[in-house]
């Protein structure tokens, strides 16, 4: 199953987006590092409940 992260555009915008959409979500929760978009991906599966895979396709969607 495809994890990695095809990030177009600002991660800023991506990331402001993403706390609109789940309010629960901090900064540091959203910290994205190249090459580490497994760790993100943890970090935001375990805050929100959902699959690597359903957080990748949203953020792919923004």
């Amino acid at each position: 199953m495809e994890t990695k992260l095809n990030i177009k555009g600002n991660w800023d915008v991506l990331k402001g987006k993403l706390k609109q959409k789940y309010a629960k979500l901090t900064d540091d929760d959203l910290k994205f590092v190249e090459g580490k978009e497994n760790e993100l991906l943890g970090r935001l599966e375990k805050k929100l409940g959902q699959t690597k895979e359903e957080i990748r396709h949203t953020i792919e969607k923004l």
